[in-house]
Formats: structure tokens, sequence, C-alpha cells
């Protein structure tokens, strides 16, 4: 996690690749006796969870760098967490059909802050992308009477008519874990190396005598609901005035545009 900055504190951080001391072939025995899930923390110093672990895969398996674009057919969705206290997160992902492979390609995360803003922030990832929302978007506001997924689609987002589920209806937790530690290990979720956020919530997510921790896995929860639900990921489908606009732009002046 990101620790607050204090002008006389600094961290460094020392992996084993700078104790010269070992010899090349001795630090890739030490590194081989380590427990996969444990090689992040061992050898570079990333702060993470042992032998609770949610996810015990290495960051190099599924880590992706950015595309310089995506392919057309690929299909978009979002998937919201909704929160208050504890951040409200947002994950932008793509599916290759093909491959079978879910990409995570842009994250959003901030607490107290109401849904215009929220809605503002995530808009710009394409307004016509489905937003997959978990149950307590069904809840309404106290004031208005307003359920909560009501006033993100109010705002702009288009909302999923359902809350997220598979398509059995079931919305368990660790349904959705395994769903994601299977594409994980298989290299079927791929997570852009820019999510920084999203892998700081990775290393810690764990378990405590069996059951899952709800702290600070909003990315991760809002990740496991875009997957539950990429049935209704669509890809970007011109309307009218995009092909009225592309027309005109065909038939413009070269130089000055119209």
């Amino acid at each position: 996690m990101s620790a607050p900055r204090h002008p006389d504190r600094i961290v460094i951080m020392a992996s084993i690749d700078d104790a010269l001391h070992f010899s090349k072939e001795d630090r890739e025995r030490i590194i081989a006796s380590y427990p996969v899930h444990e090689r992040e923390a061992r050898v570079k110093g990333l702060p993470s969870i042992g032998s609770g672990r949610i996810f015990p895969v290495t960051e190099e398996s599924i880590t992706i760098e950015p595309f310089a674009r995506i392919p057309a057919h690929w299909v978009h969705i979002i998937g919201i967490d909704f929160g208050w206290d504890h951040p409200f997160a947002a994950v932008h992902c793509v599916w290759d059909r093909d491959a079978d492979v879910i990409y995570v390609t842009k994250i959003y995360r901030v607490s107290e802050q109401t849904p215009v803003f929220h809605s503002a922030a995530i808009r710009p990832w394409g307004d016509w992308i489905p937003v997959a929302w978990p149950h307590d978007g069904l809840q309404h506001d106290k004031g208005s009477g307003e359920e909560l997924r009501s006033q993100y689609a109010r705002n702009g987002l288009n909302m999923i008519h359902e809350r997220a589920t598979y398509p059995d209806g079931g919305n368990g937790v660790e349904a959705g874990i395994m769903d994601m530690l299977d594409r994980m290990q298989t290299g079927r979720l791929k997570v852009y190396s820019t999510c920084r956020e999203w892998f700081e919530e990775f290393r810690l997510y764990h378990r405590v005598d069996g059951k899952v921790v709800k702290e600070r896995d909003d990315l991760m929860s809002a990740t496991r609901y875009a997957i539950m639900m990429m049935r209704y990921a669509t890809h970007y489908k011109p309307d009218e005035d995009d092909y009225r606009y592309d027309e005109n732009r065909r038939s413009a002046n070269s130089t000055t545009g119209y």
C-alpha cells in the first residue's frame, strides 16, 4: 500500500539482485526455493500476504504492457463496487473472445464522493460500455428514495438492467474468486502494468481462518463483477450521427475541414 509521504522519510526497495555478494547461480537457486506466491515479497521486497493469500500467482504471470490499440472486435465491460468510507472502485475490461482472455485496462478508486463525481470520472471510458454492479445498487437513497444504480444511470453510465450474477443466478464470492484464479493460472486474465492500485490490492488480498478479509478489496470486487457479467460485454457500435460525421469528413475540403 502507498504510505503517506513525509519530507524526513524515504522508502528504498531492494531486491535480491542488489545482493551482489551472491553469485548469479546462488540467486537463482534461492529464488527457486521460495513458493511461487511468496517470490515478490521475498525477492523484491514487495508487501504481500503469505499463507493466507487468495491469489497465489506471481505478478509477472498476469502483468502485460498496455496495447497501443485494442482490436475493434474485442468486447468491453466496466465493473463497479459501490463505496463511501471504503473506496468506490471501477475497472474497465476488454475480452478477446477468440482466445478467451480478459484484460484489465483501466482502474478508478476514490473515497467519499458522490455518484455524480464517480460517473463523470468513468464516463470518458465510453458511455456506451455496459456497467456491471453488485446487489447493493438496489438500495434506495434515504432522501430521494431513488435506487443507487439509477443515480449512476441518470448520470450517463450504461448500467446493466440486473445486478451482477452468473448465468445460473449465483453470485457467490468464492465462485468469483475461483473464476479469477483459474483465469490467472491459465493465462486468461491479464492486467495492464499501469494499474498500480490493482496490484496493491492483489498482493494484500487474503483470508483469515479461511474467510476472505473484506478490506482494501474494492478493485478486486469490481473485477469480479465485470467477469461475472462478461456475457453482457459489447463492442463499440457507431450510431447514425457517427456515420453521418464520417461521410461529411470524407467529402470535406482537405484544407478547411468542411
